[in-house]
């Protein structure tokens, strides 16, 4: 069975940290991209960060230099610090051939597209 597993949200105060985990089963995330999103309104997910299937990493530009990314065998953590309260939002963990910069949330895609149940993050001002 096919399975993306997410944790690690929770609530912050701004200039907090957070690290969330996702955890891949039924399939390796060695030769696939893997990253994750942010929902923004109108269902629409952004790509914060990607680690690519030579292990090439890319962030956001606003994710750069607070946030890190990282990969151990089939699990990546994706590490926040000084967190923003516009940073508030659900975070999806996604797997797929290629990861779009922007995309719908939970949409498929070819040749296949894995979802985590997403993880909420609260930034409070």
């Amino acid at each position: 069975e096919v399975q993306v597993v997410e944790s690690g949200g929770g609530s912050v105060q701004t200039g907090g940290s957070l690290t969330l985990s996702c955890s891949a089963s039924g399939f390796s995330f060695d030769g696939v991209d893997k990253g994750w999103y942010r929902l923004v309104p109108g269902n629409r997910c952004e790509l914060v960060s990607r680690i690519g299937t030579d292990s090439s990493i890319y962030y956001q530009q606003s994710a750069k230099g607070r946030f890190t990314a990282s990969q151990d065998k089939n699990t990546i953590y994706l590490q926040m610090n000084s967190l923003k309260p516009e940073e508030t939002s659900v975070y999806d963990c996604a797997a797929g051939q290629i990861l779009p910069l922007k995309a719908k949330c939970w949409e498929s895609w070819n040749p296949f597209s894995y979802w985590g149940q997403g993880t909420q993050v609260t930034v409070s001002s």
